[in-house]
């Protein structure tokens, strides 16, 4: 498999077509042919036999050819196929590929060294719904607005190409090849440099499990690629153990480099490593997060590492040396579980596992994830591990993402169900939580357009996918009820596919204007307050106050308390004197997300200052910032308040004030009990 890299410069991919020194290298890996052929269709055409070598790669130098020529390959006089390595696929994933000088486009991100785990706010996008135009060009003209919304990241939806030209991107059939209905591959690199320069890393989805139905030659070319003991929901597993597995290993990790090395990509998501079936050791997710480190090494820059994973395993997270599988961070799904649990009331499928109350929530946070090792009803088993070892930033949580969307029905986003005061608050307690939030496109101003299931297959491929898919959600009522599915969007229409588009003349129009200004706000908050960026557990606890309000408290060693009371449904009544967060401090007000400019119409909270009551009109947050404390005792000593019963609130001179003035008010207020 080779040794480690030396150098950056030194670093090469053994698959593909290659520039150098006046013509292209070629390799392919087909370790079960007699006789391979490369077929040059442009600019000239020929046939010419590669030289097999020992690790079943074959490989040939023609000189005279260049950037731009178009190939295929031949296998014992069949074919032509294009390369399983390609680079670019111009006419699609069952077209000639394309050769590709990587060197020929113009850094400028130089002095780019990523983004810190504990500075990371994702974007997810899908590139094609993103904008209208759905390109690569397209999104990287938006990439000065996500600047400004605060994030500092976006991860991009599997952009490997695809059969047809409307796809999620996880039916993925040429690893190597930036999709052509995106764009080119300096298209993508120039989104890449463009992003840096603005001090946005670049996050892809990868999907390494399985092959797309349809266009992946890879195993055409090599039997082994695929496993003959395990199978995927979506179809034979990627082979990490068996015959052969060693150079499939190589090919995918292989893939990996390729994206950091050739698009300067700053990390991945890895999609569904629970179906990385390896029974060897160093397991294969070992070694690719091994690889990936060497290369950021050698790189000298940052590159973030996550995993999708429902197992809820600490060791995804622990370092490779103590026996861990070397990932920054993971998915924890059950935030989003439980949130939606409480504000829609789900239970069905895997939501029959939560409650959805202020406590489970308060768990889901003060721990990164609810289950450690209790029995799951929708898994048929224990599910998760200890959380020791681990820190908040390693849990990436959140209220969208392309499958909790795409896997409703109708594609129906959370705050297409929910009233927008709960979403402001749900938003609320998202972007203020120690661990790493991630925004699905959109979500940031109640984006009005759903996000489907979409695909574009031959008619008879598209339903044995459609049909697959209803099997595996068919515990979700929806799903299994044939009056529901019959009126689902048709995933291969091209209306569906363009439903999905984002419509951003909504940004200036109420209620998208306004949530918007709420996220932006929330965002610089996370990103400046003192109290908020230190993610460790000791400084950040979340406690329900009752049954549909929690209390967050983000604290920092030379930081202003931050208090954020969250009212996820409905109005109601908060008593903070009867927690111990109230005696023996003033508190002041920063925000409150039913106010002007955020809510249209907005329903201020009233706020009795003398006796720490909240009234909420309606669902909502409030976050005050602690401006004096009785003593540094105070703070240290009561990290995990106990709550007690509301009483009815009194009134006093601040009731009913516009927010600015209570606001000052309250910097004169002390409260002593």
């Amino acid at each position: 498999m080779g040794g480690p890299l030396s150098s950056t410069d030194s670093w090469e991919p053994l698959f593909g077509a290659f520039c150098s020194r006046g013509g292209v290298e070629f390799r392919v890996w087909a370790p079960a042919a007699s006789l391979v052929e490369l077929v040059v269709e442009a600019p000239v055409k020929c046939s010419i036999a590669l030289q097999q070598h020992c690790d079943g790669v074959w490989r040939r130098f023609v000189a005279g050819l260049g950037p731009g020529t178009l190939y295929w390959y031949r296998l014992d006089g069949e074919g032509p196929y294009p390369d399983p390595a390609s680079r670019f696929q111009p006419h699609g994933v069952h077209g000639p590929s394309e050769v590709i000088d990587a060197s020929n486009f113009a850094w400028t991100d130089q002095h780019w060294r990523g983004v810190e785990l504990e500075r990371l706010v994702i974007y997810e996008l899908h590139i094609g719904t993103f904008t209208q135009a759905g390109t690569f060009q397209a999104a990287h003209e938006k990439l000065r607005y996500l600047k400004e919304l605060g994030v500092t990241a976006i991860e991009l939806m599997p952009v490997a190409d695809f059969a047809g030209d409307r796809n999620w991107g996880y039916d993925a059939a040429a690893w190597y090849a930036p999709a052509r209905c995106y764009g080119r591959p300096d298209d993508l690199r120039a989104l890449v440099n463009h992003a840096h320069e603005l001090g946005l890393a670049v996050l892809l989805d990868v999907v390494y499990n399985h092959l797309g139905p349809d266009g992946a030659y890879l195993a055409r070319f090599s039997p082994q690629a695929l496993s003959q003991k395990y199978r995927t929901p979506w179809g034979p597993a990627i082979n990490l153990d068996g015959p052969g597995s060693t150079m499939m290993r190589r090919f995918i990790c292989d893939n990996a480099l390729y994206w950091v090395h050739e698009f300067h990509i700053d990390g991945f998501r890895f999609d569904s490593t629970h179906a990385f079936y390896d029974q060897t050791r160093p397991h294969f997710l070992q070694e690719l997060t091994l690889a990936l480190r060497h290369a950021s090494q050698q790189l000298g820059r940052r590159l973030l590492l996550i995993a999708e994973d429902h197992r809820n395993l600490r060791e995804l997270v622990a370092p490779v040396g103590e026996h861990g599988f070397g990932f920054d961070a993971v998915w924890s799904e059950d935030f989003h579980h439980s949130m939606r649990r409480l504000l829609a009331r789900d239970a069905d499928g895997y939501f029959q596992d939560f409650n959805g109350t202020a406590e489970e929530i308060a768990t889901v946070l003060n721990q990164g994830w609810l289950f450690t090792g209790q029995q799951s009803q929708y898994y048929g088993g224990p599910r998760g591990t200890s959380i020791e070892g681990t820190r908040p930033p390693q849990f990436v949580i959140y209220l969208q993402n392309h499958d909790q969307v795409g896997h409703r029905p109708f594609g129906r986003r959370l705050h297409h169900e929910v009233d927008l005061a709960s979403w402001r608050a749900a938003s609320t307690l998202l972007i203020l939580a120690p661990e790493t939030p991630l925004l699905f496109m959109g979500q940031e101003w109640a984006a009005s357009s759903p996000f489907h299931f979409f695909i574009d297959h031959r008619p008879e491929l598209a339903r044995k996918i459609w049909e697959g898919r209803r099997c595996e959600l068919s515990r979700f009522h929806a799903f299994a009820d044939p009056k529901i599915w019959s009126r689902l969007p048709d995933p291969g229409s091209l209306e569906t596919f363009r439903a999905c588009k984002l419509r951003w003349d909504e940004l200036e129009e109420e209620p998208h204007k306004g949530i918007l200004a709420l996220y932006k706000l929330l965002l610089k908050l996370r990103a400046t307050h003192p109290a908020l960026t230190v993610p460790e557990r000791e400084f950040a606890i979340a406690e329900a106050y009752d049954a549909e309000t929690l209390l967050l408290r983000r604290e920092g060693p030379n930081a202003r308390a931050l208090l954020a009371v969250i009212r996820l449904r409905h109005g109601g009544l908060v008593q903070l004197t009867r927690t111990a967060l109230w005696a023996g401090r003033s508190w002041t007000l920063l925000l409150d997300t039913e106010a002007e400019p955020f809510a249209d119409p907005p329903a201020p909270s009233r706020i009795d200052w003398t006796h720490g009551c909240i009234e909420f009109k309606r669902a909502g947050a409030v976050i005050l910032e602690l401006t004096w404390a009785e003593s540094p005792e105070v703070v240290q000593h009561s990290r995990r308040p106990k709550i007690g019963k509301p009483n009815e609130p009194s009134n006093d001179s601040t009731m009913g004030m516009h927010p600015d003035k209570k606001v000052r008010a309250a910097r004169t207020l002390t409260r002593r009990e």
